[in-house]
């Protein structure tokens, strides 16, 4: 139907994404869900544009798991529609943007199968929204080593995991060294994926930068929390922010807590956007989820700045994301007696 080559269709993508995000879920409609049932927020977002996922999927689960497997399913719908019409320059790096849940599969398949889950219970938290079809998934469940397992995705998607790292995981069991590896290669093939050749694009790979500085400070307070800081903490280091490099990672990562990292953030840019929502008394929660608010705001900010461009593409796919975060969270909430103002908290909007 399209011509690949070429910048891309870019008039075309970009009408149909600002159709969709007109159509995703407003404040209002998170409000209304955080007075409701499990049940009645099932009907909620069957009404709101999930009719399809939860008829298709509602004579095999029912409650929370019909929720959570049909938002998934919508979601990974709308994405590879996208990725599916789009054209040229558009094209690879829409493609190069949405490997991410190719990783994520992958890294869902490495846990179950070191855990030993049956294969159709992995299969029901993957989420083909990437490059990787449903049948490419399959594939790789039905390998028994993690080895078998990365060989066949490096095939598709084109890595390399270094064999003193799979060496390493064969000794002592742990995948988090491979998973540090495939998310560095991620980012470094989405940076790769950008041309600088005009504003838009410039823009655009300003903005994945920040995500990685985000992604970076993100994972020093989750090491905070934990109580680990120093070294370990810099080796899941992500290059290629604008920010945060190996040295700034270091000093982050010497902070006793999460509280005296949030004092280190101070040499950043990205602290005076988020300084006002932070207090003493911030637990990492609420670190992390003013964290992912200002990453959603950023991708709107910037979304409206080139029309015409990768950017508002991404800044609907960032949305319709947060969109299925915030359904999930408020049905998990729901059913787990969480108190309303609590998950109010938790929604980023």
């Amino acid at each position: 139907m399209f011509n690949r080559s070429g910048a891309g269709n870019y008039s075309y993508t970009s009408a149909r994404v600002k159709a969709k995000k007109s159509k995703l879920l407003k404040e209002e409609d998170y409000n209304k869900m955080l007075m409701m049932s499990v049940p009645e927020i099932s009907h909620y977002i069957s009404d709101a544009g999930y009719s399809k996922e939860m008829a298709d999927l509602g004579n095999r689960y029912e409650g929370l798991s019909l929720v959570e497997y049909a938002t998934y399913a919508n979601m990974a719908k709308a994405f590879r529609s996208i990725l599916n019409s789009s054209t040229g320059a558009l094209s690879r790096m829409v493609n190069a943007y949405l490997t991410k849940w190719d990783f994520e599969n992958l890294k869902t398949i490495m846990r179950g199968k070191k855990y030993g889950l049956p294969i159709e219970e992995i299969r029901e938290d993957l989420v083909p929204a990437g490059n990787l079809s449903m049948d490419d998934l399959d594939k790789m469940l039905s390998l028994t080593t993690i080895e078998d397992i990365l060989a066949a995705f490096s095939k598709k998607i084109h890595i390399v995991v270094p064999d003193d790292v799979i060496s390493s995981y064969k000794t002592n069991g742990i995948l988090g060294s491979i998973e540090d590896v495939l998310v560095k290669e991620y980012y470094k093939n989405l940076l790769a994926s950008i041309s600088s050749s005009d504003r838009p694009t410039q823009i655009f790979r300003t903005y994945i930068k920040t995500c990685i500085d985000l992604k970076n400070v993100e994972t020093v307070l989750k090491f905070k929390a934990d109580g680990i800081t120093g070294d370990v903490v810099v080796e899941y280091w992500i290059p290629g922010g604008t920010e945060v490099d190996e040295k700034v990672m270091s000093q982050l990562a010497a902070a006793q807590d999460i509280q005296a990292a949030v004092n280190e953030m101070q040499q950043l840019r990205m602290y005076s956007e988020i300084k006002d929502s932070l207090s003493q008394d911030s637990t990492i929660l609420d670190v992390v989820g003013v964290i992912n608010k200002y990453r959603v705001e950023l991708a709107n900010k910037v979304g409206h700045m080139y029309p015409l461009s990768v950017i508002p593409v991404v800044d609907y796919m960032i949305h319709k994301e947060n969109e299925v975060r915030n359904i999930r969270m408020i049905a998990h909430g729901t059913d787990s007696g969480l108190d309303r103002d609590t998950m109010k908290k938790l929604l980023v909007i």
